[in-house]
């Protein structure tokens, strides 16, 4: 069972991200207040969960947390201020959903900047060891993967309602035979050299220039 939160008797938000390490796609955050006595077996951090228990639990964070807020931004601030940058960001718009301010906010991670003179704590790991983070985590995937298989209807060769924007060899093979789409990272290295040639290699027709969908 998880800790509720780090700090006892403040009113402490936890925060986590999605998306950090795809090639497409926005990075979600979210960050929630839970009760002090919120209790519930399944929740962890949402990698470890399967998808049915990711929604299953946002359901229930949604319904008992004392607030909460989700953020997003898109692939294009993401290629403007750098991805770890847009995490923070994204972090502090959901900290500003928050209808209850908090008193104390824990992050998943090592890295974050001062928002609002609030005190801050991050901890790596946290998501397998306090549930408000963790509860942070359900929400920053399920609402990520809910957007990511929006567009993957109007771009079904990449695969995204499986790989999410993560580079899987289906979604780099997609780049290397049809080019990018106005979702992708433009600054992450969506085709590495040695991955070109190893396609090259599948397909006369396939290009090592990435275009513009």
């Amino acid at each position: 069972m998880l800790r509720v939160s780090m700090q006892i008797n403040k009113i402490e938000a936890g925060c986590d991200e999605a998306g950090r390490g795809c090639l497409a796609g926005p990075v979600f955050a979210a960050a929630v207040i839970l009760p002090e006595n919120f209790k519930h077996d399944e929740l962890n951090d949402s990698k470890k969960l399967n998808e049915n228990t990711r929604y299953k639990l946002r359901e229930i964070i949604e319904k008992e947390a004392l607030a909460y807020g989700v953020a997003m931004i898109d692939n294009h601030e993401i290629d403007k201020i750098n991805i770890l940058n847009a995490s923070i960001l994204a972090m502090h718009k959901a900290l500003d959903k928050l209808k209850t301010k908090p008193e104390h906010i824990v992050i998943d991670g090592n890295r974050f900047k001062q928002y609002n003179q609030i005190v801050h704590t991050t901890v790596v790991k946290g998501d397998s060891k306090y549930a408000n983070i963790a509860a942070a985590s359900v929400l920053a995937k399920t609402y990520r993967d809910d957007f990511m298989n929006k567009i993957h209807e109007k771009y079904p060769r990449y695969g995204w309602k499986q790989n999410k924007g993560y580079p899987t060899v289906k979604h780099r093979r997609a780049i290397a035979e049809y080019g990018i789409t106005p979702y992708h990272r433009k600054t992450f290295s969506l085709l590495p050299k040695q991955m070109e040639i190893f396609f090259d290699t599948l397909s006369s027709s396939t290009t090592n220039k990435i275009k513009l969908c």
